[in-house]
């Protein structure tokens, strides 16, 4: 599979990039849990189909220590004993975040209260915009078909 357009060939694509990077950089000085932060990437990036995404969040968590189990559990995190209630919390406002438009009103009263009770101001803030970020990644990798697979750990650091 080859994507349909190449994005880092792109001049306004890569201007475009470069804020996202951005973005994601003040994210990672943010207060939340880097952990967190891969777990949100992985999760919404699995909902939206993005293999890209999914290939890269997988092995940057795996290189940064994360546990395969977890890893491999993220898209069943409902059923599974690994995840703490604050990584629950945010891992429901993830998917209630990605999946927006399934939703006539959007994240619940109940998803919001329940990731209130383990973040400040602050993280809650960041998850936001985590959750809108990996999305906007998601959906660009996904409208060129960017392929999956050939990621290495670190690759665009």
């Amino acid at each position: 599979m080859e994507a349909r357009l190449n994005l880092f060939a792109s001049p306004v694509a890569t201007r475009f990039g470069t804020h996202l990077v951005a973005a994601g950089r003040a994210l990672a000085e943010s207060a939340l849990p880097a952990v967190t932060q891969e777990l949100v990437k992985l999760r919404a990036s699995q909902i939206n189909g993005c293999g890209f995404c999914t290939d890269m969040h997988t092995k940057d968590a795996a290189e940064a220590g994360e546990a395969a189990t977890r890893l491999n559990l993220v898209a069943v995190w409902r059923e599974a004993t690994v995840f703490t209630e604050a990584e629950r919390a945010a891992l429901e406002l993830t998917e209630q975040g990605t999946r927006i438009a399934d939703a006539a009103g959007g994240v619940t009263d109940e998803a919001w209260a329940n990731a209130a009770k383990h973040y400040d101001e602050e993280q809650l803030a960041a998850l936001v915009c985590a959750i809108a970020l990996i999305n906007a990644f998601n959906r660009g990798n996904l409208i060129v078909r960017q392929p999956a697979g050939d990621y290495r750990p670190g690759q665009f650091a």
